[in-house]
């Protein structure tokens, strides 16, 4: 036992967190919440606990939430009363869309210090209303105790509790709000311990027999994963997966899949769709999840159940029932997926040419390689370039830009991990996640490579990521900018054919000239700016001693 309460209370519910597997600590800096953060560096001392330190509390959540998406156990992140525990709502909203265990840590004033003016002190219970999972206002310590909040908190973040709210068996973010008095810490005691556990999983599920016969193809979006892919091969079923799924691999993955969704004899003869994740990348997919003549069955993975025709059944699992294929069906999506390849690699060199004793054939072999060599960077070949540089070890983010839907549209099949903060697809906190991603990956000495596709307005919108603790590892990651100069996205929206074109770029295109190498040489992170497809594969494949930002400069 301390001399204050608030340290007892907070060193007691940090034991809890990990022994029920919390292996991950973010802390924002904050006074109120100094217990907290004296008890997980305490734990960090002895290494049962990783601790990483962000000064801005929306960075912290963002890095808390890519430590999670990769680790799938539930990240703590602590931080101190106020507007601190607020901007920790975009990842928590993310985080519950997404079906990312998340665990918010926010410290509070007493009862009697709410709702009387008290400094820093605001209405923090329900703050996060329903994108949690579970929340709970403490008690303050000496009034109560903490113990059991730990578990109860990481059970109901893994959906696993029968007291969350939300769909049964789908993980999400957990608040507990914690108020205490002064003193608000005191010394640790010199045998504080926490044992190591793991997490609780969600009791399983009977799986839902997919019967053969109805003409189907599976749909994989946003972090449907490996499953996708296991479900087209057993059923020999069409694979349509978004760049963002993971599961754009195996042999029957159907390229230029919105072009043949809107074909009368593929997309129109579609009798069933099987969902794993969350679609958001095409119009066309959203068309065909609408449709109210055809079954639809999702398989549960964010907060809320997919159901745009108000028809869909949801599902824990799926499996594929014993039969025959329907080698027909299959056939036609794959003769049409064969022609739909896009082929983005350079012609090889003209060998005869080169070596021609014909002064005029050699010369005309030079120009045309060195054209090759030279030729300037566009959308396509940026995003080849970096799907070509990554393999299995490495991880990929991918941006809320303009950038995503053109991989989406381009790249073959590639069994790569994929991350993207598409539960709500906005552009906030791409650069922290993906920092939390890779301080997950290469964990104890792990290979690979984070890398980062992303937009200038994405980037800029997350510069605040930037600034890492020079007393943590630095870890492999390229941020690699598209900088076409603003919101190139919107020219391809609605709005660029009803607006003028002075107010599109305004509000919308938001023209921007940031010298993104001076902000890169403020936070100390290596920098090069790159124009050719050359200089590009040697900047992805050269040696990454700590975090890069590349920058490649785009036509709007």
């Amino acid at each position: 036992m301390t001399t204050a309460p608030a340290a007892d209370a907070a060193a007691s519910l940090l034991a809890e967190l990990v022994s029920a597997g919390v292996r991950d600590i973010v802390i924002s800096p904050g006074s109120r919440s100094q217990a907290l953060a004296l008890a997980a560096t305490h734990l960090a001392r002895q290494g049962t606990v990783r601790v990483h330190v962000r000064i801005d509390e929306r960075v912290a959540g963002f890095t808390a939430l890519g430590l999670s998406r990769e680790t799938r156990v539930p990240t703590a992140v602590i931080c101190t009363s106020g507007t601190a525990a607020a901007n920790l709502l975009p990842a928590t909203m993310e985080a519950f869309h997404s079906g990312v265990p998340l665990l918010l840590l926010t410290a509070d004033r007493p009862p009697e210090l709410r709702g009387v003016g008290a400094n820093q002190a605001t209405v923090q219970p329900g703050l996060f209303g329903a994108f949690v999972r579970w929340q709970h206002d403490a008690p303050v310590p000496g009034d109560g105790d903490w113990d059991g909040l730990g578990a109860r908190a990481i059970a109901a973040a893994m959906g696993a509790s029968d007291q969350a709210s939300g769909l049964p068996g789908v993980a999400g973010p957990v608040h507990l709000n914690l108020p205490s008095r002064e003193p608000l810490s005191s010394a640790l005691a010199a045998d504080y311990r926490a044992e190591p556990g793991d997490a609780p999983r969600p009791d399983a599920e009977g799986a839902f027999v997919l019967e053969r016969g109805p003409r189907t193809v599976v749909v994989a979006g946003a972090d449907a994963g490996p499953a996708a892919e296991e479900v087209s091969h057993a059923g020999s079923w069409p694979l349509v997966a978004e760049i963002v799924s993971g599961a754009r691999f195996g042999r029957y993955i159907v390229h230029g899949y919105r072009g043949h969704l809107g074909d009368p004899e593929l997309g129109g003869r579609i009798e069933r769709v099987i969902v794993l994740g969350h679609p958001t990348l095409s119009r066309e997919v959203t068309a065909l999840l609408r449709r109210d003549d055809i079954d639809i069955v999702a398989v549960r993975s964010g907060g809320e159940a997919l159901d745009l025709n108000g028809r869909t059944r949801s599902a824990a699992s799926v499996v594929v029932a014993d039969g025959e294929a329907d080698r027909a069906w299959l056939g036609a999506w794959m003769r049409a997926s064969a022609d739909s390849v896009v082929d983005l690699s350079e012609t090889a060199p003209d060998q005869e040419g080169l070596h021609s004793t014909d002064l005029a054939a050699r010369r005309d072999a030079m120009r045309a390689e060195l054209a090759a060599v030279r030729r300037p960077l566009d959308r396509e070949l940026l995003v080849d370039a970096v799907w070509r540089a990554t393999w299995p070890h490495d991880r990929l983010m991918f941006g809320s830009s303009r950038l995503v839907r053109v991989a989406d549209a381009v790249l073959g099949g590639k069994k790569v991990p994929v991350h993207s903060n598409r539960g709500l697809a906005g552009i906030d906190g791409t650069i922290s996640t993906a920092t939390g991603i890779a301080i997950a990956s290469q964990a104890e000495g792990a290979a690979g490579v984070t890398r980062v596709v992303l937009g200038d307005l994405t980037f800029l919108h997350d510069v605040g990521a930037l600034l890492l603790p020079p007393d943590e590892p630095k870890r492999r990651i390229q941020v690699i900018v598209g900088n076409d100069g603003g919101g190139t996205i919107f020219d391809g929206l609605e709005v660029a054919a009803s607006a003028p074109r002075e107010d599109l770029d305004r509000a919308f295109y938001t023209p921007q000239a940031v010298a993104i190498e001076q902000l890169a040489t403020a936070y100390g992170w290596e920098y090069s700016r790159v124009t050719t497809r050359a200089a590009l594969d040697q900047a992805l494949t050269s040696p990454v001693p700590g975090p890069q930002i590349i920058e490649v400069p785009l036509p709007r």
